[in-house]
């Protein structure tokens, strides 16, 4: 994983929850990897996930593909590297690569060039434009629910005034 984010060339933050892992993260990391990505890359414990993939310089987003980040992904226009690892993760990933065509499936083992390619699809290639140019409709689709007399809006207006009414 590491040395693909490095040989893809590509600016990239990547947070490593404390916790997440069972060593230190310097102890994931291999051998001259800070070295190679110099500035590019930053490596961090946490950042705030929202802010981050409204950032307009976020170009895609490595998931897992669980609900509340395809959610956050989606409503910001970001397309995504889906790696999903159980439960409901495997059917929004299907959704994310297959149907709405926003994102690129990670396949079974991570290789070095399979990480690499994944990545500058999705940040050079045409392929990858494409999937941002749907991922922003996709956006503009979100906020037109969420605006006020929007479908998302009127449907929780409407479910407050039912348990209200109770």
């Amino acid at each position: 994983m590491a040395w693909g984010l490095a040989e893809s060339e590509q600016p990239f933050l990547w947070v490593i929850r404390h916790g997440s892992i069972l060593e230190p993260t310097e102890l994931l990391l291999p051998d001259g990897f800070r070295e190679r990505v110099g500035d590019r890359g930053l490596i961090v414990e946490w950042a705030p996930q929202r802010e981050v993939l409204a950032h307009d310089a976020v170009g895609g987003f490595w998931t897992h593909c669980g609900w509340n980040s395809t959610l956050e992904s989606v409503s910001e226009g970001v397309p995504m590297l889906c790696r999903p690892c159980f439960g409901d993760q495997f059917l929004n990933m299907r959704y994310i690569c297959y149907v709405w065509k926003i994102g690129l499936r990670l396949e079974n083992v991570l290789e070095r060039g399979n990480v690499e390619d994944a990545i500058r699809t999705l940040m050079v290639n045409i392929q990858g434009e494409e999937m941002r140019n749907r991922a922003m409709e996709f956006k503009a689709k979100t906020e037109l629910c969420l605006r006020e007399g929007g479908s998302s809006s009127s449907s929780l207006d409407e479910f407050t005034k039912l348990i209200s009414s109770v």
